[in-house]
């Protein structure tokens, strides 16, 4: 390369914009220069991620990270830490931890959106507050919402937690927290991590002792929610099924 040519390229490098930025930068410049709504999924990723390597830049590596999760952020939020770092080459566990806690904060926020007191009249606006706190685990929680005599939402409170199929409840826990919170009525809400909406012969079990036992105590069980969780935006009501 003769020096003409050299101080060509330096002087092309001068004049180099925004848009000619390396690609890990540009995600960056653009939400300074036009806001977080202006970045795709794959940009917001690459800004989590921070850097790529020698072969693919950090936006790349976005792409194919959402790429391989159908483009769902729902999916990409029920993979763990070690998930992430087996699936995806190029993510080692401080990648892993940013991106996790990125999406945690978000359900998080839509968590607590979801629950400020709504009053729980239909089987949709039940999803639509355990939806956020069950859809993406990979175990089995079961919950409770308890509520007044408006059916207005009293709190929400975790019951248990098990293994990839199943947990379990204790009812005298459930009544009495019923009885703590002075709730006239509660909504059980667990999770199929699989993703099947079929109620289990237990998950039956449970809804008719957890009604029996209400109703002894003169509390009523309005419902029992189950979450699926590889599929946004489904449910299944006992109660709309005629069960309770």
């Amino acid at each position: 390369m003769t020096n003409t040519q050299i101080m060509d390229l330096l002087e092309d490098n001068r004049k180099l914009g925004i848009k000619d930025l390396a690609p890990d930068d540009r995600p960056r410049e653009k939400m300074m220069e036009k806001g977080t709504s202006a970045l795709s999924n794959a940009e917001l990723l690459a800004i989590l991620i921070g850097s790529g390597s020698s072969r693919e830049s950090a936006v790349a590596l976005s792409q194919r990270i959402l790429l391989e999760c159908n483009n769902d952020l729902d999916r990409l939020a029920r993979l763990s830490i070690r998930d992430m770092c087996k699936r995806f080459k190029g993510i080692g566990p401080a990648k892993a931890v940013s991106v996790a806690a990125a999406l945690e904060l978000g359900r998080r926020r839509k968590s607590r959106t979801a629950q400020k007191n709504p009053v729980l009249s239909s089987s949709a606006a039940v999803f639509e507050v355990f939806s956020p706190i069950l859809a993406d685990l990979s175990h089995e929680e079961i919950w409770v919402a308890l509520l007044n005599q408006a059916n207005r939402l009293i709190s929400v409170q975790r019951i248990s937690q098990g293994g990839i199929s199943s947990s379990m409840a204790d009812v005298r826990i459930i009544l009495k927290l019923a009885l703590d919170n002075n709730a006239v009525a509660f909504i059980l809400a667990h999770n199929h991590p699989s993703g099947t909406l079929r109620p289990s012969h237990s998950d039956s079990q449970l809804t008719t002792k957890v009604a029996e036992a209400a109703r002894l105590m003169d509390i009523r069980l309005l419902d029992h929610i189950i979450v699926a969780g590889n599929q946004q935006g489904e449910y299944y009501s006992f109660a709309d099924n005629g069960l309770i």
